[in-house]
């Protein structure tokens, strides 16, 4: 702890610095174009691991609790809701499993920022800081690759079927 701060000040600074964090960061990344986030780069490939997303299903459950996550998309002009499948057209897909992509960026830098708060709190909330952090934002980075690995076999197959 770099910062000697009164209880008062630590618990507010605390408990409003990850709305501040996670609006910021969303903000931010829905002002990139889509074409910022490429589902073929290292971070959003898909990895021969997850299976065609199978290991989320069977590892962690997601389809039991998926749906209770929040799609914030409507709380910014630029967002795009990704609650539901609302097209099948070919550029709608690419477009969802781009989104896709923002959303796990969003995620992936929301939590990276969990250091931020060891400048003012002692270890043990550190701790707490970082587990907040996993618990709140790996579930839908989970969310967003099963759902891209999803898409783009639903992309792969439209590409096959004759129309």
């Amino acid at each position: 702890m770099l910062i000697e701060l009164p209880v008062a000040w630590l618990v507010a600074i605390n408990v409003l610095g990850w709305p501040v964090i996670h609006l910021a960061v969303s903000w931010g990344v829905t002002q990139l174009p889509p074409n910022t986030f490429n589902p073929q780069s290292w971070l959003f490939r898909p990895r021969s691991w997850e299976h065609g997303g199978e290991i989320y299903k069977r590892l962690f459950a997601i389809q039991q609790w998926k749906a209770f996550l929040p799609d914030a998309a409507s709380w910014f002009r630029k967002g795009f809701p990704k609650r539901k499948l609302t097209a099948f057209a070919p550029d709608y897909l690419e477009r969802f499993i781009q989104e896709t992509c923002r959303g796990e960026a969003a995620h992936w830098v929301t939590m990276a920022a969990a250091p931020v708060f060891f400048l003012w709190n002692p270890w043990w909330v550190d701790l707490i800081m970082v587990a907040y952090a996993i618990l709140a934002n790996l579930p839908c980075i989970l969310t967003q690759r099963y759902n891209r690995l999803r898409l783009t076999r639903l992309r792969g197959d439209r590409k096959r079927r004759p129309r």
